[in-house]
């Protein structure tokens, strides 16, 4: 059948990553494509020396419909002796307590389960559904949200214990295939709302592109593949210059010599890596971070530093470029009406009456203890005229303002909770202006150079 031998470019990347097959877990929303892939592997799968269960996750998002989308899921398994794992969560009470896109805590609490389901039961990998179609989304969202080459290689088919077996399939493919083996499946009825990006692209975009070249869902997914070689070729250059140039201990260092005659893409990936293996974490890099230290190593500048997320500092002595850690937060302070603390790089007062533009008017209960201190995970802000509280990562995060800087940023705290926070504002809470103040607080800042925030990788 020729919608069988379409699925060949499935066949094979099985066959390479488990030449002997496998115990595998298959994610399953009930969903076309998720359903052709448990079909897949419960098939040609078993044949092949794969052992297959499937795992599904209510988000707790659409109700009745959520419920008939397990019930589907399980009456399915069942009849064909698969083994089906479900779980549930509630999406909405993440969003608000990280502030998350739905989007984002819906994948944070499905992979968490899928993950757990996987070490619980004994699957050595979790297999995913995700095919050409949203490749090619993929690519398109991160080409207009500004991203480097790894971003337009677009889902990876391995990440870990996750394979994605359908990523080169276009779904035309995947429908004919659920077609001619008769492959039930149910319909999300949000999918047909264009209240999210990838929806748009979808029903507005793609049959443009269509118009204009009928493979171009295949074609996005030939340049995704070719971009990803490219840029592993070129990560595995930058690393190879790092083992021979970079000195890895108490902090961080290179030639800047050596940086300054790679080729710029070389050069560009290896401060990523030289300031991820000095952070320990790939997260919260972007564009501005690489060139300002990029320009620390130019022939032409002096030394100097500039400070970088995760408490890092960039520093260049004479033809040596430094990454290291900066000084320890600083420590929690008291403070009281009427007088003024240090705080790291900050200086904060509390004064009776306004001292400036910049003061902010709070409520102080009587007799309430009153600390300086940096910011919690758990703190929270409901800033006045918002729709409700938000998580300081959040609320810094919509005002551009990196980790690093987060990081220090002074918290007043009354009786423990936090009634303002520098560069954010004051809590609705305790907020006052005027006569109804009760005091005035201000933050002073005397920090060095600030780095915008842009995007650098996906």
């Amino acid at each position: 059948m020729a919608t069988t031998n379409e699925l060949l470019a499935a066949r094979t990347f099985l066959r390479r990553c488990f030449p002997r097959g496998g115990r595998v877990l298959c994610a399953v929303s009930g969903g076309l494509d998720s359903m052709c892939l448990l079909y897949f592997l419960d098939t040609w799968g078993r044949k092949n020396g794969f052992d297959v269960a499937a795992a599904h996750f209510n988000h707790q998002l659409r109700g009745a419909a959520a419920d008939r989308d397990q019930a589907f899921v399980e009456t399915w398994c069942r009849e064909r002796k698969i083994p089906c794992f479900t779980g549930s969560g509630d999406t909405r009470a993440l969003m608000r307590e990280d502030g998350l896109s739905m989007e984002e805590a819906a994948r944070t609490l499905r992979y968490a389960f899928l993950q757990e389901t996987a070490g619980r039961e004994g699957y050595e990998a979790i297999m995913t559904a995700h095919h050409a179609d949203d490749n090619a989304e993929t690519m398109l969202l991160n080409l207009i949200r500004g991203t480097g080459t790894a971003g337009l290689t677009g889902i990876p088919r391995i990440r870990g214990n996750l394979y994605r077996p359908f990523v080169r399939i276009s779904r035309s493919t995947l429908a004919e295939y659920a077609r001619c083996h008769a492959i039930p499946h149910v319909e999300d009825e949000t999918n047909g709302e264009d209240c999210a990006a990838r929806n748009v692209l979808r029903h507005q975009v793609f049959p443009v592109l269509r118009q204009l070249n009928a493979r171009a869902v295949e074609n996005m997914s030939f340049t995704a593949g070719v971009l990803e070689r490219e840029n592993a070729a070129l990560e595995n250059l930058a690393e190879d210059l790092m083992d021979r140039a970079v000195n890895v201990g108490q902090q961080v260092s290179v030639s800047c010599p050596v940086l300054m005659e790679a080729p710029l893409a070389v050069a560009e990936r290896m401060v990523l890596q030289l300031l991820c293996t000095a952070a320990g974490a790939r997260k919260d890099w972007t564009s501005a971070h690489v060139e300002a230290v990029l320009d620390l190593a130019e022939p032409e500048r002096r030394d100097g530093e500039i400070s970088l997320p995760y408490g890092l500092t960039a520093r260049r002595e004479g033809y040596t470029l430094y990454v290291e850690r900066s000084c320890a937060p600083p420590a929690p302070v008291s403070l009281a009406l009427g007088e003024s603390v240090s705080f790291g790089a900050w200086r904060v007062s509390l004064t009776r009456q306004p001292a400036g533009s910049g003061c902010i008017g709070l409520r102080l209960p009587a007799g309430a203890s009153l600390q300086v201190t940096t910011w919690l995970p758990s703190d929270r802000l409901n800033l006045p005229g918002s729709r409700g509280s938000r998580s300081v990562k959040r609320l810094c995060a919509e005002r551009g303002i990196p980790p690093g800087k987060r990081d220090v940023l002074p918290v007043l705290r009354v009786d423990g909770v936090p009634a303002a926070i520098a560069r954010l504002g004051a809590d609705a809470a305790f907020a006052a202006s005027g006569h109804e103040a009760d005091g005035f607080v201000a933050f002073d800042q005397t920090e060095t150079k600030k780095i915008e925030e842009n995007e650098y990788e996906k």
